[in-house]
């Protein structure tokens, strides 16, 4: 599935969708994009054969705001972690692209040179659309891990850029994301655990996006919906509990 020609990847719209930060890490971990661009991960190992989990960020973030403290904790866990930077973020070379980066994901998991059981994708907000493509490629990995992501991308989409902008009709551009974001498809071979994590009050992407995603995973799966918290202080509201999931995911895995 070739992206270089889908609408999706249009200037207009990836200058609207991302907002992306220059920031420097310490030893970027480099993966080579599908599109030739330089991807500035990070990669942090406590163990070679030990599991690895695979990190997508959200939009308005960059692998930098999540070290050390991330990794840190992935390592208590027992686990290696590799925070995926996408094009044109921190200090990845190239320019963002919606459907186009959906390739960057398994070379980024190809890098890791270890059998997909023992890999755990966990993607936030935009990051659960990259997450959500790597298991749909890699239907073996050991588990996906959803926290504050999309299911539909259609409506939030549509807040941003009109299909006439794009000179194509609405069912045209909804056909182009059904195409390349079809979350159903991409949860339905998956084979591994599977954790949703939303907050009832996210006033960003709403809750009900947790729940199509869970009712489309396959068992093993759990969803919990948090009380406290929104799209960006989930994790601080329901730190204790919030680990205590993604930890014991990670452990059954």
């Amino acid at each position: 599935m070739s992206h270089s020609s889908t609408i999706l990847d249009h200037p207009i719209v990836s200058s609207r969708y991302f907002f992306p930060q220059r920031a420097s890490i310490p030893e970027p971990y480099w993966v080579e994009a599908a599109d030739g661009s330089r991807l500035a991960c990070s990669y942090q190992a406590v163990n070679p054969d030990a599991k690895t989990v695979v990190y997508f960020h959200g939009n308005g973030e960059v692998v930098a705001d999540y070290v050390p403290e991330f990794p840190a904790w992935i390592a208590r866990a027992g686990c290696n972690c590799l925070l995926a930077e996408y094009r044109g973020y921190g200090m990845s070379t190239g320019t963002p692209a919606l459907a186009g980066m959906l390739e960057d994901v398994v070379p980024i998991i190809h890098s890791l040179n270890i059998p997909d059981r023992q890999i755990v994708l966990f993607g936030r907000s935009i990051g659960s659309l990259y997450a959500l493509h790597g298991v749909y490629r890699r239907p073996q990995l050991g588990g996906l891990i959803i926290e504050s992501g999309v299911a539909d991308l259609t409506q939030r989409f549509f807040q941003r850029v009109l299909p006439e902008e794009l000179g194509m009709s609405r069912t045209d551009v909804v056909d182009e994301l059904r195409k390349y974001f079809d979350y159903a498809q991409k949860l339905g071979n998956f084979q591994g655990q599977t954790l949703v994590m939303h907050t009832r009050f996210d006033e960003l992407i709403d809750a009900h996006h947790a729940e199509m995603l869970y009712t489309a995973a396959r068992e093993p799966k759990q969803l919990k919906i948090f009380d406290q918290g929104g799209h960006n202080d989930i994790f601080f509201r329901n730190r204790t509990e919030y680990m205590q999931l993604v930890e014991a995911l990670l452990a059954a895995v």
